[in-house]
């Protein structure tokens, strides 16, 4: 064979913008930049930059531009941008054609459907990582621990913990932009299996076994999110700031100062004050027999006093160390007739069951969503549209 010439250094020289065929390129938009500054990068002159920002700011919401979004420049053989074209995730895309008189505005919105989806996941680590394990949003965790808080100790977790749930899963073209509510779930929690399908009473939804019996129970197991407990109910108990035996009427919940405390259950407010033992406390009225009473807090919520009316899981104020406190705790505690019941073996009372046309209704709801719980979990590309590329 015979040899390659050889070429010398000085023969080679940088293409013209007349060699150039018409080309794209694509840029990324990145964090803290404009949308001004990457049309000027892409190769429009200032004045034309400005121009094009006004002129999509008249299709889209400027402030849904976020890092990630992609724009491509279209240039003629001259090397003159011709054309610009955005793909905002989550909306659509807009483009623009130079003309003679400026830039020609081509809007696309995507359409935006919904799709069922089931999801299904085993716990390793925590309930957020087994969700975005699943290329799921960490999002749909807080729906879950919603529908199975009287059930479910979540700070509990155990590793090989399963979920299973059908939620409507929501999609701008092939962009997944978000959740509908959960439609049904199963949790499976230290070999216990919990199910839950939603339905709507009186316009009020909630969550309900197969058998038509409601999840919301009078009383919520704890009165945060994610309890830990760091002392129960005796009748002996050494005080930490007072130094001598005496009965712990409550059970205590480590937290963070500023941690939301939830009232456990429907009631009205009786008591919201100071006093030098148990700080700022709350006590709510749940019957003409059961009180519940919230100690050592920093602070009331918003509009909290004597009188206020709460509902199950209304914030009601926030976890502090007033009064004879050493750290930042809530000290939880129920009474019945003026007799302290320990918190965690309260039997909690479980409203009436649906009845009636609402289970009928009820009952054919479940028949369709049961079946999805034992389905394979629909992959994210299963139930995304095809979309055009962009390049």
């Amino acid at each position: 064979m015979a040899p390659l010439p050889s070429l010398r250094y000085d023969e080679l020289r940088e293409p013209s913008r007349a060699d150039l065929p018409e080309h794209s390129v694509m840029l990324t938009l990145e964090e803290k930049d404009t949308l001004d500054q990457v049309l000027t990068a892409g190769g429009l002159s200032r004045r034309d930059s400005a121009r094009l920002t006004t002129e999509f700011g008249k299709s889209i919401d400027l402030r849904r531009l976020r890092p990630g979004h992609l724009l491509r420049f279209h240039y003629d053989r001259s090397g003159t941008v011709d054309a610009v074209q955005m793909k905002v995730t989550g909306w659509g895309e807009v483009s623009a054609i130079r003309t003679a008189d400026g830039f020609e505005i081509q809007a696309e919105p995507a359409d935006v459907r919904t799709v069922e989806t089931t999801v299904s996941a085993t716990i390793n680590r925590s309930l957020y990582e087994a969700l975005r394990e699943t290329g799921e949003s960490p999002q749909i965790a807080q729906q879950l621990i919603d529908i199975f808080q009287w059930d479910i100790d979540f700070f509990e977790l155990r590793q090989g913990d399963s979920f299973t749930l059908v939620v409507p899963k929501q999609y701008a073209g092939g962009d997944a932009v978000g959740y509908g509510p959960i439609l049904a779930a199963r949790f499976t929690h230290r070999g216990t299996t919990y199910e839950a399908f939603r339905h709507e009473q009186d316009g009020r939804p909630g969550f309900y076994a197969a058998t038509g019996a409601p999840l919301r129970k009078q009383f919520l197991k704890a009165p945060l999110k994610f309890p830990r407990l760091t002392s129960g109910f005796t009748k002996k108990r050494f005080h930490p700031v007072l130094k001598y035996f005496r009965p712990h009427y409550g059970v205590d919940y480590g937290a963070p100062i500023g941690t939301p405390v939830m009232s456990t259950a429907d009631g009205v407010v009786v008591e919201a004050r100071y006093s030098p033992g148990e700080g700022n406390f709350i006590r709510v009225r749940h019957s003409s027999r059961i009180d519940t009473c919230y100690l050592h807090l920093s602070r009331f919520a918003k509009g909290v006093k004597k009188g206020t009316q709460v509902t199950q899981g209304d914030v009601i104020g926030y976890v502090g160390m007033t009064g004879l406190a050493t750290g930042p705790h809530l000290d939880y505690r129920v009474s019945e007739a003026g007799k302290w019941l320990d918190p965690l073996k309260l039997k909690s009372i479980t409203p009436d069951p649906l009845r009636g046309s609402s289970l009928r209704q009820f009952r054919a709801n479940v028949a369709r969503l049961e079946p999805k719980l034992t389905a394979p979990a629909a992959t994210v590309a299963d139930a995304a549209k095809p979309q055009r590329a962009l390049f």
